[in-house]
């Protein structure tokens, strides 16, 4: 029998002037960026908890705190290589990813392929089994009110 897991990972961000936007490791066009300690890649700080969920690990802040300089202004995908180390050191490989952004702005549709391929590579994994959606929150909450982005991730790892 194989050995299965899911796990499951959130992460939301504030907007922020001045910095670029980068979602699931690739830069998208809009005029604020994400506030935060590294890139602010409200995608990626999802799945790397989701990941670290899945194969009995600590969160994202245990390896990468924010008191660390180290991780200050770090590009997210350099994070996420050192999650799927990590879960690979313990012999685990991904099996899937489905992951939804909640955002009202910007529109994510001419996106969404690049930042499957992008994450796919990172999780060295066919993009078939990749999965990326954005929804709005219907102008309700933080995110609604164009505040910010929030971000789930639901991954499947095996071994």
């Amino acid at each position: 029998m194989t050995d299965f897991r899911v796990g499951f990972g959130y992460d939301s961000h504030r907007f922020a002037p001045d910095r670029p936007l980068v979602i699931g490791g690739v830069v998208i066009p809009y005029e604020l960026g994400l506030a935060a300690h590294s890139d602010g890649d409200v995608l990626i700080h999802a799945v790397c908890d989701a990941l670290l969920g899945a194969a009995g690990l600590k969160d994202i802040g245990t390896y990468f705190p924010d008191t660390d300089n180290t991780w200050k202004n770090a590009d997210s995908t350099v994070l996420l290589a050192k999650v799927v180390d990590l879960i690979s050191d313990k012999g685990w490989k991904v099996n899937n990813l489905d992951c939804t952004l909640i955002l009202e702005k910007p529109k994510m549709k001419p996106h969404v392929d690049s930042i499957i391929a992008r994450l796919s590579a990172l999780l060295r994994v066919d993009a078939e089994r990749v999965a990326v959606k954005a929804k709005t929150n219907e102008k309700m909450g933080f995110t609604g009110a164009g505040e910010g982005i929030a971000a789930t991730a639901a991954v499947s790892i095996v071994r």
